[in-house]
């Protein structure tokens, strides 16, 4: 394809840029002293006016890339300064950091060496003397800036309205334009339109307000926005989803599916869930093993490779879930629509269908494409009460055709859980928080949410079908999206290892860490008032999960093959493999595969992990939004805790629902308080200590909704 005329004479012009760039550096590595610009314009025997004005643009790509800089007597070599580039990616009020973008390394940078710089802004950094330890640097220049968008609070000083930015805490920015567009103590979105060589200096206008900033909503709206989040689809997405939709479900879509729609077939979820991805069955042989089926939408069949759909759901990587909202990463015409396995209705499903062994050892699988009809939507409170007994006799009624099957379901749960824990997996548990949000959009409630034995027949079978299905790959050796979970890093066990010792609990030494060590640690505990904050250790010790090409195995689960193959209608990595598995299913060799899928699944991973962190930072400053404004109500009153974590300026306390605040070192007794490894604040002066674990009673003092931070202060001093 040949180039238009302008394109053409991008590439002319480029070319001898990209020359005196290479002559430009070389003349200054050769000299000992720095160069004047005219004596590199001589030095590069420019011939005419369009040689000068590739030059003059060299010397300016060079400075922007924090290649060369201008001081007093000439340019010199940024590297010759000891320059590098960096970015900044953090402000408070006295200092920020910034980042290398050559090595990663985080650097320390006091308020008055910022030079003006904001978040994002690309800058050429020279490190100075430390006082801390830890590198501290200044910035030199401002080689390119970053966002020229704020989220923020309005506050008034002295009759002017400033700007105090999310990412700047404590920082004001001086508001101009029209005053009519927001009052005090709102939340909006702001553009810079004046930089300043200070913070001080700089000048905002606003473009959006959100909303008051003691209301939880309306801080959400602005974590989404500062996140990019859209909570519409595009247009073309859409109209792809309304196609389907509308077209529904034929007879011909049964073509070459098994026909399940006669099996005790149905769903077990929350009793607010729209987006019901999953259905289960469990038959028992003569032989005393068992037949599970886990069924899952089949999402695939409608969102093809490389669609509009698909190309957003891939952009998107999750939904998000906050408050009482979701944000689906598909519309709803699919997610609760023509892909939910709503009951009654004939559903298009992806099955993996398990011979388990009497003792909970899986012998076989298979996947097939298949057709559904779930006979009830399973809801956990109710199947919760039928397992223990407490059933009122209309929810008999509901299950009464599926009641049996419940409890074989329980039955077989139960050897899973116990082949799980003989292969060693640590039992961790999570306090998992859910808000009661009212009408108006405002927390009113906080409880953990209670993990029942339904859940736990879920949890169960779903790992079984993962696993199936990361196994089937691996053994098949096909491109695909693995779920891996790393063995923990050796400081981090030294760190549980030190807490363990501090805390006085016994454990069997060990050197290289296998699953079943920390399952002991916890086993060695249960019981005991120490547990919550071993459990909580254990969990901080361990690596992050993520999803990779290469079937590195999961410790968390004590498994070497497993992915995730259940929820296609929330997470893009299971809508990737369900792919991927169609294919496996209608035939195709590991060849074919290979070629088609090879670079999707190295691509879908890496996107799928990012999407998975950036979704989960949202989901919970969003719900530290929620729980300050929760906690706003109850300013004055107290509560017992459990010493959650331990730092310089203080420690911190989690209470029962899962609400955790700060109680800060300058609301404590005078005293001279010292650090020990994060896991004791103990008193100089006295035989005052705090302990990770300790159980406290603190009052609330304040709870701020617009940065999600809530603090407490002893009600009782220990001693």
């Amino acid at each position: 394809m040949s180039m238009n005329n302008k394109e053409e004479k991008k590439a002319d012009f480029d070319a001898p840029v990209q020359s005196f760039k290479n002559k430009i550096l070389v003349f200054l590595n050769k000299e000992k002293r720095p160069l004047m610009k005219r004596e590199l314009l001589a030095k590069c025997k420019t011939k005419n006016d369009k040689e000068k004005k590739a030059f003059e643009a060299a010397m300016q790509e060079l400075k922007t890339e924090g290649f060369i800089f201008e001081k007093r007597k000439g340019f010199t070599l940024c590297s010759r300064l000891g320059y590098f580039k960096g970015t900044i990616k953090r402000l408070r009020r006295t200092f920020g950091f910034a980042e290398r973008d050559d090595d990663g390394t985080e650097i320390f940078i006091p308020g008055k060496f910022l030079l003006g710089a904001m978040p994002e802004d690309k800058v050429l950094l020279h490190l100075i003397p430390s006082r801390s330890g830890s590198p501290e640097g200044e910035v030199v220049s401002i080689l390119e800036t970053g966002t020229q968008q704020l989220t923020g609070r309005v506050e008034y000083w002295e009759g002017t309205p400033y700007l105090v930015p999310d990412t700047m805490s404590k920082s004001h920015i001086r508001i101009v334009g029209d005053e009519n567009a927001f009052s005090e103590g709102d939340k909006v979105l702001a553009k810079l339109v004046f930089r300043g060589e200070r913070h001080a200096d700089h000048k905002v206008e606003v473009l959006y307000n959100f909303g008051d900033s003691d209301i939880a909503k309306s801080c959400t709206e602005s974590i989404l926005y500062t996140n990019g989040i859209e909570t519409e689809f595009p247009s073309a997405a859409r109209l792809e989803a309304e196609k389907i939709s509308f077209a529904g479900i034929n007879e011909y879509d049964f073509n070459n599916r098994l026909d399940l729609r006669g099996e005790c077939i149905f769903t077990i979820d929350g009793a607010d869930t729209k987006d019901i991805d999953d259905a289960v069955s469990v038959s028992r042989n003569s032989d005393g093993s068992y037949n599970l089926g886990v069924h899952i939408a089949d999402v695939s069949h409608y969102v093809k490779g490389n669609s509009e759909l698909d190309k957003d759901a891939y952009n998107r990587g999750t939904s998000i879930y906050y408050g009482n909202t979701v944000i689906p990463m598909l519309p709803k015409e699919l997610s609760n629509g023509i892909c939910s396995l709503n009951p009654h209705e004939n559903r298009l499903a992806f099955s993996c269908l398990m011979k388990i062994s009497p003792d909970g050892e899986l012998k076989s699988y298979e996947f097939k494409k298949t057709v559904i009809c779930s006979r009830v939507k399973g809801v956990y409170s109710e199947i919760n009460s039928i397992l223990d007994g407490s059933a009122t006799e209309e929810i008999k009624e509901k299950y009464a055709e599926e009641q049996d099957t419940i409890f074989l379901m329980q039955e077989l749960a139960d050897k899973l859980t116990a082949q799980k824990i003989r292969r060693g997996a640590p039992q961790i548990e999570t306090n998992e928080a859910k808000l009661v949000i009212d009408e108006n959009g405002v927390c009113t409630g906080i409880y953990s949410r209670e993990r029942g034995k339904s859940e736990v027949i879920i949890e169960e079978f779903m790992l079984m079908a993962n696993t199936s299905a990361g196994k089937l790959a691996k053994e098949k050796g096909i491109p695909f999206v693995y779920r891996v979970h790393e063995t923990p890093a050796l400081e981090k066990i030294d760190t549980l290892k030190e807490t363990l010792i501090r805390l006085n609990i016994k454990y069997p030494p060990f050197t290289d860490v296998t699953p079943k060590h920390l399952a002991d640690i916890l086993e060695s505990v249960k019981g005991e008032t120490v547990y919550p904050i071993v459990n909580m250790m254990v969990l901080r010790s361990m690596a992050k999960a993520r999803y990779a090409s290469e079937p590195l195995g999961h410790f968390g689960l004590a498994l070497a093959d497993y992915c995730h193959f259940t929820s296609p209608i929330r997470r893009y990595p299971d809508l990737a493999i369900h792919r991927i598995l169609t294919d496996v299913v209608a035939g195709y060799d590991k060849n074919w595969l290979t070629k088609r899928y090879e670079k999707f699944a190295e691509n879908a991973s890496e996107q799928s992990s990012n999407a998975e962190i950036k979704a989960m930072m949202i989901e919970r400053d969003c719900e530290d939004c929620y729980k300050a404004e929760y906690m706003s109500n109850h300013v004055g009153e107290e509560f017992d805790g459990i010493i959650s974590g331990i730092s310089d300026y203080g420690f911190y306390v989690e209470l029962p629902n899962s609400v955790e605040g700060l109680v800060h070192i300058n609301t404590m007794p005078d005293e001279i308080f010292q650090n020990d490894m994060n896991i004791i604040l103990k008193g100089q002066l006295s035989n005052m200590r705090f302990t990770v674990g300790d159980m406290v009673r603190v009052k609330c003092i304040k709870a701020n909704v617009n940065d999600g931070n809530i603090d407490f202060m002893l009600s009782l001093i220990h001693i």
